[in-house]
């Protein structure tokens, strides 16, 4: 369980203490005790299998595929997929390569819904690139309409194994990554994920790679 657990959930288990003490009765103080239940099992922390195989990106969170396109971005054209987490995920953040931090950059904006399409521009995020053996992955953690805060651990210089943890976002919220242009993308939109566990994409020469469309189709 992840230590926000722990002070969420033993601070309302205390609350409903006080108010059982203060009137007597249990009943009263069945809302802060429900609310220490959800704490609790919100901010889980599970185990997962990493697959070992050269070149996969895994998913750098729990939650639904909202998003497969096309960008283009000063560096070329990349592949952007979009993971949409509800408050009934599992808000632990884990690297989708492994690879050396190459830059973290906190970017102040608003709260909106994290299924509008504005929000990737918009809202309050903390953007991460990491540096692998052959290539780079970009991920961005994305503050919703109820996140108010994103937890990152590592710095620049740091080395990130894939699927290790790195920080999370409280409650509903959007972790977005961005991907190389040749790609093999592995997901569809709708597909659900989990971090670390699912494979996002795998990464080889470029002249091995199908296209996007060519694997969207295949979706269809």
């Amino acid at each position: 369980m992840v230590r926000d657990g722990y002070f969420y959930g033993f601070g309302f288990i205390a609350a409903a203490v006080l108010v059982f003490l203060v009137t007597g009765r249990w009943t009263w103080a069945v809302v802060p005790i429900l609310l220490a239940c959800f704490f609790l099992w919100f901010f889980r922390d599970p185990k997962r299998p990493v697959p070992a195989e050269a070149g996969l990106v895994v998913s750098p969170a729990d939650g639904k595929i909202t998003e497969v396109t096309r960008i283009q971005t000063p560096a070329g054209e990349r592949i952007r997929l979009s993971i949409f987490l509800s408050v009934f995920d599992v808000h632990v953040n884990r690297s989708p390569i492994a690879g050396t931090v190459r830059e973290v950059r906190y970017q102040k904006g608003k709260h909106l819904n994290a299924l509008s399409s504005d929000c990737a521009e918009k809202n309050e995020q903390n953007i991460v690139t990491v540096q692998g053996d052959e290539f780079d992955v970009t991920f961005s953690q994305i503050a919703g309409l109820l996140a108010r805060r994103i937890v990152f651990r590592f710095k620049v210089g740091d080395f990130m194994e894939r699927g290790e943890r790195v920080g999370l976002i409280k409650f509903g919220s959007r972790v977005d990554v961005i991907l190389p242009g040749h790609a093999h993308v592995r997901v569809a939109l709708g597909h659900r994920v989990k971090g670390g566990a699912s494979v996002l994409a795998d990464i080889h020469p470029p002249q091995d790679e199908p296209s996007l469309d060519v694997l969207q189709e295949s979706f269809a």
